[in-house]
């Protein structure tokens, strides 16, 4: 019920749909006859178009998310194993042209190998299904595996976790099927902002890891003032934070995440 929610309310915390929502609502009190109200919804929708579409707005709400972790820094002692989230593989699209097709969390794919050929004893685990409300949709797991042995990675160091559908599931099914030792080193590579709500998620499992932030999107706070040049751009800017900030509040209230914005000090209860 969680995901179904999950999916239904996201579509409307969506900065992009509901503003385009106003407009629509706007354009039909114009029609019907509630020319003022229209007017005013119009108005109101093409004043927040312009304000997360060119503004700076949607790099400020991204930069929290991206600047909480910091760039992991080996100290010499090589980790047990790596967890790579899914989300960057198009699994529809892939399996229908026989390819590797990936969107613009790609680099979750290319650290996941660099750090499969930098740590050659290490478990590499991908962790992803499908988050298609369509039944039987492909998964990235299967996907993912090809990816690995085409690189040269043993079968014998793959994990494969194909069934979860968010992040929460992804730290439950990854941690039932690992039952990680307290003296084992694990990192966790995911996007930079979905870290703070990956590492939320995989502590309330109680799977202590290591954050190993990739996909940056920015170049840090050098960008908060920055303008985009395009409305699609700064759309698309906005609609990943807010996703991830209203993920975050709901994985919280729900008990699915350790802290409502997690930390690279937390501490695990287990």
């Amino acid at each position: 019920m969680f995901f179904l929610l999950s999916k239904v309310f996201g579509f409307f915390t969506t900065p992009s749909n509901a503003i385009a929502s106003v407009c629509v609502i706007g354009l039909l009190l114009t029609m019907l006859g509630w020319r003022r109200g229209g007017l005013r919804c119009l108005t109101a929708g093409i004043a927040l178009l312009l304000l997360f579409g060119l503004s700076p707005a949607g790099n400020l709400l991204l930069l929290p998310l991206t600047e909480r972790f910091p760039v992991w820094q080996g100290d010499g002692r090589d980790p047990d194993g790596v967890i790579v989230l899914g989300g960057a593989i198009n699994a529809d699209v892939s399996a229908v042209r026989g390819s590797l097709e990936m969107d613009s969390a790609a680099e979750r794919v290319f650290t996941m190998l660099e750090l499969a050929r930098r740590f050659p004893k290490a478990k590499i685990v991908f962790s992803g299904g499908s988050g298609s409300l369509v039944p039987n949709s492909p998964s990235e797991a299967p996907v993912a595996e090809r990816l690995l042995k085409q690189f040269g990675i043993a079968a014998d160091r793959i994990v494969l976790e194909g069934t979860s559908r968010n992040t929460a599931e992804n730290a439950i099914f990854t941690r039932q099927m690992l039952m990680p030792k307290s003296t084992e080193r694990w990192l966790l590579v995911t996007s930079a902002f979905h870290m703070p709500r990956a590492v939320g998620a995989f502590r309330a499992a109680g799977f202590d890891i290591e954050a190993y932030p990739v996909d940056w999107r920015t170049r840090g706070w050098a960008d908060a003032a920055l303008p985009f040049d395009t409305i699609s751009g700064g759309l698309a800017r906005t609609d990943v934070a807010v996703h991830e900030w209203v993920g975050l509040l709901a994985y919280w209230l729900t008990g699915r995440s350790s802290d409502l914005f997690p930390s690279p000090h937390s501490v695990v209860t287990r």
